[in-house]
């Protein structure tokens, strides 16, 4: 790399820590608290990966992907997903117009940041419509594929307390998630706060912070960060920690789970650290940086067994044994 390229990298850097900087202090004019999340579901983003955000009813997980769509000066389109809804009605679907030919009528898909409400209350064949669309970036329809705009995110909700008339998603979908961020409670400060705001009238005037081509710039500057060859062996290491009865394997993996992450994990793993890194103003992850994004990439890629369930072992007591 020469000495131009470098401090070009270096200068892209700074703009992208800046830039995070700018989004997170806009979105804490309208979502309060929920540093971690915002931090995650931005890291996600900035690295060209799709979220499952995990929380029981009314923590505002719509209000904030509406918010950082807003923000981040991005067509925002919302799906809720329910029991009766076909893939068509989210891909899209040809209809005959007033000249007798078919023309394709685009979906919600077609959008930049899509939020899949309630996403395990669809069948099994729509999950699949959109796992299409996460992995490939476009959609199928009558044969013919459709290319979906850049860039192009699922930000997918999940309700984690009613499971009656709810369809899991299997683990490859789950795959499909750079992040599984879950939702806490606000502190009891924070829900002050959040009912002063939401009883009273205030309109909040929200700047766009990061157009479309810089977010598509980001994607590539995360990938150019170099990484150190211990930083990669260590998140390749963590990744493999997690499967079972393998050399790397622990105690309390062989004991409590039944089947670990896998290669995506590893990728993910690094993809993250990098952006981690970029975002605290560094230019090349650490092993910190890995670990600081570890519980997100990996909570959903191990699956427990019955022992760990009975025994109350978290997937979060499982990946921290792993550190």
């Amino acid at each position: 790399m020469s000495h131009t390229e470098f401090k070009s990298d270096v200068e892209s850097v700074n703009a992208l820590a800046q830039s995070y900087e700018d989004l997170t202090n806009e979105i804490a004019k309208v979502i309060v608290g929920q540093k971690e999340v915002v931090k995650a579901v931005v890291i996600s983003l900035f690295s060209n990966g799709h979220s499952l955000l995990v929380g029981v009813p009314g923590l505002a997980k719509t209000l904030l992907v509406s918010t950082i769509a807003d923000v981040l000066d991005l067509d925002f389109k919302r799906i809720q997903f329910t029991p009766d809804l076909m893939p068509s009605d989210i891909t899209g679907s040809e209809i005959l117009d007033e000249d007798r030919h078919f023309r394709f009528n685009k979906g919600p898909l077609f959008s930049n940041i899509v939020l899949a409400d309630e996403i395990n209350r669809t069948p099994p064949k729509t999950q699949a419509a959109l796992l299409e669309a996460m992995q490939e970036k476009s959609v199928t329809v009558s044969g013919v594929r459709h290319t979906l705009p850049k860039p192009f995110f699922v930000l997918a909700t999940q309700n984690p307390i009613e499971q009656e008339g709810t369809y899991p998603l299997p683990e490859a979908q789950l795959d499909r998630f750079m992040f599984n961020i879950p939702l806490d409670y606000p502190s009891y400060e924070e829900e002050i706060d959040v009912v002063k705001g939401t009883t009273t009238i205030e309109n909040y005037d929200l700047q766009n912070i990061v157009s479309s081509q810089q977010i598509l710039d980001y994607h590539q500057l995360v990938r150019k960060i170099p990484i150190a060859d211990n930083v990669l062996e260590y998140a390749v290491s963590l990744a493999t920690k997690t499967r079972p009865n393998t050399d790397k394997a622990t105690d309390m993996i062989n004991n409590y789970i039944s089947w670990g992450a896998g290669p995506r994990a590893s990728q993910y793993l690094v993809i993250g650290a990098k952006c981690h890194a970029a975002i605290n103003g560094k230019y090349s992850p650490d092993i910190e940086d890995v670990q600081a994004i570890a519980k997100y990439v990996l909570r959903h890629r191990i699956v427990r067994n019955y022992k760990a369930e009975a025994e109350g072992v978290s997937e979060e007591n499982i990946i921290e044994s792993l550190f």
